[in-house]
């Protein structure tokens, strides 16, 4: 899931994997919030882990075209036995959600203040 944040005077996109316990898998900054930044943060996710059997998402269809694209390279290379489930659920994600909260108070306080 992501969330928008900001991070040196900048706004930027936050990235967030959470496994079903709600641990921090991955995470990734972008200025975009697009296909090409989603297939990126997926790309290093399942890099720096494993291929998920199952990733719930809300409706967004950048994170769908990402994980699309992901599934598009698993039947070129020959796993097509291995794609990811794809449920796009606006509730089963409310684990990433109310983390949010966390996350931008916890850089609220991280920003100090400014004189």
């Amino acid at each position: 899931d992501e969330t928008y944040v900001k991070v040196r005077d900048k706004w930027m996109y936050l990235y967030r994997a959470v496994d079903k316990h709600g641990d921090t898998i991955d995470f990734m900054l972008s200025e975009t919030r697009d296909e090409a930044a989603a297939t990126a943060f997926f790309t290093q996710a399942i890099g720096n882990n494993s291929l998920p059997h199952k990733v719930v998402m809300d409706k967004s269809g950048a994170n769908r075209a990402g994980l699309t694209n992901i599934n598009i390279y698993l039947l070129l290379i020959g796993f097509w036995w291995s794609f990811v489930d794809i449920p796009q659920v606006k509730y089963l994600n409310n684990i990433v959600e109310q983390d949010h909260r966390f996350i931008k108070r916890l850089l609220k306080h991280m920003m100090g203040f400014k004189a």
